[in-house]
């Protein structure tokens, strides 16, 4: 009895008892790049967070920031890493242990340099078909945010003199700033522009546009094929399992953002509108996202105090 009432007793003093619900007022600090799929997603997330007792914060950076302002623990979760694309700009964090992988939420992604459809078919298939029309592109590659690992990509390439883009130039903007741009020399009569794509995205569905072959050295294979992980400050999933838990289980297909960023940029709608657009549309969602454990719990996804399953909060509050 002695023995099993000191284990008891350490237990307790080293905080391993039992589940670890939230503190009182404990806030999910959450960080986001300014690009559709992962807007979308982040602000999903903390809707249905908040719905099950939880506060949330949300703040949007550039990607270098994204990945510093974790390390520094200044921020808790990020759902916007793209690999292999943003491999070199995480590398350091991943080494030193100060961000942890909680889970792929997107596969099947693609991230690359994309082409209308019209330049596709005169020729501009390849990467090194990009030199032989220089003129008509005017030497220029339309980018978005500055500090983005697509346009650090692409000016890799440059600086490489790869497929003979050496003397070429970047022309960096943001994601609606570029598209903005496509958009208006489509409009104009001018298929001769080319500039970073990536799917999901409903520029895809917009715009009659394909993605280069070859760079799989600069972009990996399959015409830049990505996955997009879940990332947090190093420990945080394993110290609050039921919101590691949420956030693992929190995954989406190419089809289901591609939705979200369509309500968004063609539907006026706010991003975390789109999310509940899309529950609403697909509600075995919440059980993909709420009801089952894996790496941090055994047990479902619990509200914020622990005491009702999230899942029958999340219902409660949508009114199903």
């Amino acid at each position: 009895m002695k023995k099993v009432f000191l284990l008891a007793l350490a237990l307790v003093v080293l905080g391993v008892s039992g589940p670890a619900w939230a503190k009182k007022d404990q806030e999910i600090r959450l960080v986001q790049v300014n690009w559709t799929g992962v807007t979308a997603k982040t602000e999903t997330a903390a809707y249905l967070l908040e719905q099950i007792g939880y506060k949330t914060d949300v703040i949007t950076s550039s990607v270098p920031l994204m990945f510093q302002s974790l390390a520094r623990e200044q921020r808790d979760v990020a759902m916007g890493l793209w690999l292999p694309t943003q491999r070199e700009m995480i590398r350091e964090y991943m080494v030193k242990g100060n961000i942890d992988l909680v889970s792929t939420n997107l596969d099947g992604a693609k991230y690359t340099v994309a082409v209308t459809k019209e330049a596709y078919e005169a020729g501009v298939k390849h990467f090194q078909d990009l030199d032989k029309y220089k003129e008509k592109f005017g030497g220029t590659i339309y980018g978005i945010e500055a500090g983005n690992d697509g346009n650090k990509v692409i000016l890799d390439m440059i600086a490489d003199d790869a497929y003979g883009l050496g003397d070429w130039k970047l022309m960096p903007s943001s994601e609606a700033g570029m598209l903005t741009q496509v958009k208006r020399e489509i409009r104009r009569g001018n298929p001769w522009i080319v500039w970073l794509g990536w799917a999901p995205h409903p520029m895809n569905l917009n715009i009659d546009m394909e993605f280069l072959h070859g760079g799989e050295d600069y972009w990996g294979p399959n015409q830049g094929a990505a996955t997009v992980r879940t990332i947090c400050r190093t420990g945080y999933a394993w110290k609050n399992p039921n919101i590691g838990q949420f956030f693992e289980n929190f995954v989406f297909t190419v089809d289901e953002q591609a939705q979200m960023a369509d309500a968004v940029l063609n539907q006026d709608m706010d991003y975390a509108q789109a999310g509940v657009k899309l529950i609403k549309e697909k509600p075995e969602l919440l059980e993909r996202w709420f009801d089952h454990g894996g790496t941090y719990q055994t047990g479902v996804v619990k509200t914020a105090d622990g005491k009702r399953d999230a899942l029958e909060a999340v219902k409660e509050a949508l009114g199903f």
